[in-house]
C-alpha cells in the first residue's frame, strides 16, 4: 500500500515467568502492519497467541511478562514508553472490546455511566457535553440513548457487545482492536455486530485488528491475515491469497476443516492431536507433530519466514522464497 502503516509491530516476543520459574513463551517474532481504514485478522486455534498479541501492544499484560520488539504507531513504540504515556494513547488512539462483555463491563456502574467515564478521564470534554456525547454513542450502536441508564444484567448479550463497542469508540480512536467480539452470541446476532462493526468503520475510517478463530468472519470482515500456530506467525497475506493460495500445511489444514458452501458435500478436514504447550516448544517446527507433509529438517530446524510474493508470507521448510524483512 502507499498509505503508511498507523501501526508497525515488529519482532514483537512475549514470555511469562511461572510460579515453578519455568517460562512460557506465548508470542515469538510476530511482525505485521496496520494500514488506515484496513481490517487485519489475527486466526488460530486457542492458544495460539492471538489475544497476547493484543495485549502485548497495549501493554495491558500481567507483571511476570516480559515483552521485547517494537509496536509503532506513529513512528511512537509503545513498548519503549513509560506507563504514564502509555495511558494516554490507550482509548484515545487504541481502544479494545474485550472478549465477554458481561464480564468486561461494570455490573453495578449504569451503562452510560462506564462510557461517560472513559470521556472524562481522558480531559476530552466538560461533563455536559460528555452525556451529549455518551448518548450519541449509544445510538450509534443501536441502542436507545435513555437504556443508557440502565445496568449491564438489564441487557442482552449482543447489547452488551454494543455497549462495549461504544465505550472503546468514546475517545474516537485511530486503532479498533477487537477481541473475538461475537463469542458467546448467537448466529443472528453475531452477524448484526458485525455488520455494526464494518458500518462504524466506513463512517469513522477506524482501522481494525480482529481476533477470532472463525474463518468465515475472516473471510466477511478482513482485508489481510496473520495465522498463528504456537505463538508464531504461520503465514500472513491478504484475505484473497490466504484462502485461495494458502501455503502452510496449517493453513490449509484450517481451510479444509471449514464448510465449503460451494462443495457441500466435501468431508471436513481435522488436524490430529493438540497445539504445543507454551513451556515444552519443539525444537524445530511447531506445527511439525501434527503436520500431514512434515519432512525431517522440521524435526529439527525452526523454519523461517519468507516472502513467497506480493506481500505474502509462509514460514514453512518446503516453500521457495527470500528472507522477510520486517
Amino acid at each position: 500500500m502507499a498509505e503508511s502503516a498507523l501501526l508497525r509491530v515488529r519482532h514483537l516476543n512475549t514470555a511469562f515467568t511461572l510460579p515453578d520459574k519455568r517460562t512460557a513463551r506465548a508470542l515469538e517474532d510476530v511482525s505485521f502492519d496496520v494500514y488506515p481504514g484496513q481490517t487485519i485478522g489475527l486466526v488460530g486455534e486457542s492458544g495460539c497467541g492471538k489475544t497476547t498479541t493484543l495485549m502485548s501492544i497495549l501493554r495491558l499484560l500481567p507483571s511476570n511478562a516480559s515483552i521485547s520488539g517494537q509496536a509503532l504507531f506513529k513512528d511512537v513504540d509503545l513498548l519503549a514508553i513509560d506507563e504514564k504515556q502509555m495511558r494516554s494513547y490507550r482509548w484515545r488512539e487504541l481502544a479494545i472490546v474485550f472478549q465477554g462483555a458481561m464480564n468486561a463491563l461494570n455490573p453495578v456502574m449504569r451503562v452510560d455511566q462506564q462510557i461517560r467515564e472513559a470521556i472524562l478521564l481522558h480531559h476530552l470534554m466538560p461533563q455536559d457535553q460528555a452525556d451529549l456525547r455518551v448518548g450519541e454513542l449509544l445510538e450509534l450502536v443501536g441502542i436507545a440513548r435513555e437504556r443508557g441508564r440502565q445496568y449491564p444484567f438489564q441487557y442482552s448479550g449482543g447489547m452488551r457487545q454494543r455497549a462495549m463497542i461504544a465505550m472503546a469508540l468514546a475517545c474516537s480512536p485511530s486503532i479498533l482492536f477487537a477481541d473475538e467480539p461475537t463469542t458467546a452470541l448467537d448466529v443472528m446476532v453475531q452477524a448484526q455486530v458485525l455488520e455494526l462493526l464494518k458500518d462504524i468503520q466506513q463512517r469513522m475510517g477506524l482501522a481494525i485488528v480482529l481476533v477470532t478463530h472463525d474463518l468465515g468472519v475472516v473471510a466477511e470482515m478482513c482485508d489481510s491475515v496473520v495465522v498463528m500456530y504456537g505463538g508464531k506467525m504461520a503465514e500472513y497475506g491478504s484475505v484473497d491469497e490466504i484462502f485461495n493460495n494458502p501455503q502452510h500445511p496449517y493453513t490449509q489444514k484450517l481451510l479444509e476443516s471449514f464448510p465449503d458452501l460451494n462443495h457441500p458435500t466435501d468431508t471436513l478436514a481435522s488436524i490430529p492431536g493438540t497445539p504445543p504447550r507454551l513451556t515444552e516448544l519443539p525444537a524445530g517446527c511447531r506445527f511439525e507433530p501434527r503436520c500431514h507433509l512434515r519432512i525431517e529438517r522440521c524435526k529439527t530446524d525452526s523454519p523461517p519466514l519468507l516472502e513467497l510474493g506480493d506481500a505474502h508470507y509462509a514460514a514453512c521448510h518446503l516453500r521457495q522464497g527470500k528472507p522477510a524483512h520486517f
